[in-house]
């Protein structure tokens, strides 16, 4: 099936926020687009499923129903669908449809992130970095954060220049926040921008000017 701009714009919220259901979108799905991501989800076909728990979890187009939003969600994650994993691990990180359980947030964040989606990988750092369901471990925090940082995701490049500019699981380095957070900052991020206007009133001009190269230098991997 062909993706219409309200499933492409759910999918770009969902992959931005674990908290979808606070999201607000302007193009609501029409009865047609209903009906055939319902046919579709419930012929197996993990997008479709992955959409159709979306909507309930959003109320667009359906009732808002967080318990039905994670049935869907886990029928997707079960076939492998990264993006429905990541979705069911917020679910379970946030309490939403089901029980908070951290350890099984954590297991549905890993199984997203070993297959390289970004917010996946965002969401599995934080857990190490928090200790949520796993043994605090900066290190390791830093490791899956640099993953989605690398691929260009303006949350991984954010979280990122955090840990550089803390000195968190990495040696302290505000040329490499720096750098982080002028990526983050291109792609309208509001904490790198943030992190952005505080460091250039610390760094010197080497500094800014190596900062600078090195995120005009960055291509994602």
């Amino acid at each position: 099936m062909k993706p219409t701009p309200f499933l492409l714009t759910l999918l770009g919220i969902l992959a931005l926020s674990a908290l979808a259901s606070s999201a607000d979108l302007s193009i609501p799905p029409s009865p047609k687009e209903i009906a055939e991501t319902r046919v579709g989800a419930e012929r197996g076909n993990a997008a479709m499923q992955f959409n159709l728990g979306a909507m309930y979890a959003l109320g667009k187009g359906v009732p808002k129903d967080d318990t039905e939003a994670v049935k869907w969600y886990r029928k997707a994650a079960e076939q492998g669908d990264a993006v429905a994993q990541y979705a069911l691990g917020a679910s379970y990180g946030e309490g939403k449809g089901v029980p908070k359980d951290d350890t099984e947030a954590m297991k549905w964040y890993r199984k997203s992130a070993d297959q390289g989606y970004a917010g996946g990988q965002c969401r599995l750092g934080l857990m190490y970095a928090k200790g949520q369901g796993v043994p605090k471990n900066d290190a390791e925090a830093v490791r899956w954060i640099r993953k989605a940082a690398e691929q260009g995701d303006a949350e991984g490049q954010r979280l990122l220049g955090f840990n550089y500019a803390g000195g968190n699981g990495v040696p302290k380095d505000d040329t490499e926040a720096y750098k982080w957070w002028l990526l983050a900052g291109a792609q309208g991020d509001e904490g790198g921008k943030e992190g952005i206007a505080i460091l250039e009133r610390n760094l010197t001009p080497a500094q800014r000017a190596e900062g600078q190269r090195m995120a005009r230098e960055f291509k994602p991997r």
